[in-house]
């Protein structure tokens, strides 16, 4: 579990510049390719936290609105917070249709504290870039006396494991760092991880669980543009990168048609304001 908070903490304790901007080469490829929740996911959110037609959500890292949405039918207000200048605009044209969402673009840890106003926090795979200290009580802060902090997760869309070994063979040649496989058990483990950081908070209690499983078939461009969101490709050396999606998109389109079937799992956390907790 130590191991997995020191990976969790070289995400929150970059610089808070460099964290504003991670994304900035591969925003258009995040709205396009990243998986959206699934809507009954979303109900069953909905329904733990007690939301409604009248519940204000505050958002933390909106991204290019991915869960935005989904919410916002649903909910009375949302303010969303989003400190990437290019996810902030595509956040913007995404919301357009709905007059009950604001987005600032600013980041949580320069967001001007309202304090006692939100029925929920929510955050969707972005909390993990804040540091614990500064992101779980100012969540709190946030939050009415009887509210929620809300984290949604989608990891990381996997081939089942036949696909996946022959992958690898073009990975081992290319990119051998960026070659693994994370097994349903591993997957399990960092939710854990993820949810005892939320305990040692001690800004929230009872919390709640839950996770499912989806099914997508994405084509070879539209497999490419999904890796380009994630960060080890981010980091990854132009030319190299080059090369590896050049033989991938080679192996996709002749083992396997020119498309992948691929799953990954939407999960929750959902915790609710500690009303002894100190802040």
């Amino acid at each position: 579990m130590e191991n997995f908070k020191q990976t969790i903490a070289n995400f929150s304790n970059q610089d808070l510049e460099v964290r504003k901007n991670w994304y900035s080469p591969a925003a258009d490829a995040y709205n396009k390719a990243r998986p959206r929740y699934p809507q009954n996911f979303i109900g069953q959110v909905i329904k733990l936290a007690q939301l409604s037609t009248e519940s204000k959500i505050l958002e933390v890292g909106c991204g290019p609105a991915t869960a935005t949405i989904s919410f916002a039918k649903l909910v009375y207000s949302m303010l969303c917070l989003e400190p990437n200048p290019y996810f902030f605009e595509l956040a913007k044209q995404n919301c357009q249709p709905y007059s009950n969402v604001e987005i600032q673009n600013t980041s949580f840890e320069e967001w001007m504290l309202e304090a006692n106003k939100f029925d929920a926090v929510l955050a969707a795979s972005s909390f993990h870039w804040i540091p614990p200290e500064v992101g779980y009580p100012k969540a709190a802060n946030a939050l009415k006396e009887n509210g929620y902090l809300i984290l949604l997760w989608n990891k990381e869309l996997q081939p089942n494991y036949t696909v996946y070994q022959s992958l690898s063979e073009v990975y081992q040649k290319h990119a051998p760092s960026l070659d693994r496989y994370e097994s349903w058990e591993r997957q399990q483990e960092i939710f854990k991880g993820f949810e005892s950081i939320l305990v040692d908070s001690g800004q929230f209690k009872d919390i709640q669980f839950g996770q499912v499983t989806s099914e997508v078939v994405y084509s070879t461009d539209e497999y490419l543009t999904l890796l380009n969101t994630y960060s080890p490709y981010l980091k990854l050396e132009p030319d190299t990168k080059k090369v590896l999606f050049a033989e991938l998109s080679e192996r996709i389109d002749h083992d396997f048609g020119g498309s992948l079937q691929l799953s990954y799992i939407s999960a929750f956390h959902i915790g609710k304001k500690n009303k002894i907790a100190f802040i």
